[in-house]
């Protein structure tokens, strides 16, 4: 066998490189989206390869306690190094989901500070985006029920505005009502980003997005009305500690509603956004980065494929 690209190949797959008439540098240019961002991922490919914490190569052998904890030791240490190498948004965003499948706070930075800083107020951003970065709060994002999944509009959680506090209380009022399968929700977050129906003056507003914490930032148990956990074992992805959350009769501050779009006065008065379309931005976001996950999951499988047809032999019969 020939050694190349820095690991043994063999001659069989050397010859089909060799024979290749694309321009494979071109190429990758093409999908990662132009020369730079081929650079960029490079160079936080690089910082990855040289930690062995994220090498995957056990991470099959892991029960599912070991591969959170594992997951959550990745975390941390991706946290460290953005703060430690002043890491700008867009590497520190690349650095976090080069290792999401195999990280536990992957949806802080991908889903909580997204929708944050897409639908807060710019005094809602300086309160809360500081937080975020530095990881000194923990956020998900809580949406799916256990009886809704896509079908949004039957979503059943609660925030009813109550003028006299200036406060919106929430409930998940029947079992189908609880927020389930929630990423990062079962064991680490002290905070969600939670999609409930806004309900003001007696009138339902359809969903709308609030700041909710979960757990106490002094001991990390649940607060008082927040019944919290984890869903158990998965088929997959066991780094996520995916939960379910219920509420009962939690009040949070009129300013833990997002209100860069839709806004409730202190009075209680709804001001409707442009589009209702906008609360669901972060689903979106979400949704389309899994196809993208997916997409590098079947181009990983597709590699693997076309390199073993390359030196497979079919034995005689």
């Amino acid at each position: 066998a020939a050694r190349g690209r820095g690991q043994w190949m063999v001659p069989e797959l050397r010859k089909e490189r060799e024979g290749c008439r694309l321009n494979l540098e071109e190429l990758t240019n093409l999908l990662d989206g132009g020369e730079p961002l081929t650079e960029q991922r490079r160079k936080i490919n690089k910082l990855i390869q040289d930690e062995p914490l994220f090498s995957t190569k056990q991470d099959h052998y892991l029960s599912t306690d070991e591969a959170y904890l594992r997951g959550m030791e990745r975390s941390v240490h991706a946290s460290r190094m953005c703060r430690d190498l002043q890491l700008d948004p867009m590497d520190k965003l690349l650095l976090m989901n080069a290792i999401q499948q195999d990280s536990t706070l992957g949806l802080h930075l991908g889903a909580f500070l997204p929708t944050i800083v897409a639908q807060g107020t710019e005094e809602q951003k300086k309160q809360w985006v500081p937080l975020i970065n530095d990881f000194k709060i923990i956020g998900a994002y809580t949406q799916t029920e256990l009886g809704h999944g896509t079908n949004l509009q039957g979503l059943e959680t609660t925030a009813t505005y109550d003028p006299s506090t200036q406060e919106f209380v929430l409930n998940t009022p029947t079992l189908t009502a609880t927020k389930w399968w929630s990423g990062i929700v079962g064991c680490s977050a002290t905070h969600t980003l939670l999609m409930a129906k806004l309900i003001t003056k007696g009138r339902d507003h359809g969903n709308h997005a609030f700041v909710v914490q979960l757990r106490s930032l002094e001991d990390h148990r649940p607060l008082p009305g927040v019944t919290v956990g984890d869903i158990g074992p998965k088929f997959g992805l066991s780094a996520f500690d995916n939960g379910f959350v219920r509420l009962d009769n939690v009040r949070i501050p009129r300013s833990q509603m997002l209100m860069k779009h839709a806004q409730v006065s202190p009075d209680g008065t709804y001001h409707q956004p442009p589009s209702k379309k906008m609360a669901y931005g972060t689903m979106v976001l979400l949704r389309a980065g899994i196809v993208r996950m997916t997409a590098n999951a079947l181009a990983s499988a597709a590699t693997i494929a076309v390199r073993y047809s390359a030196v497979r032999r079919q034995g005689v019969i």
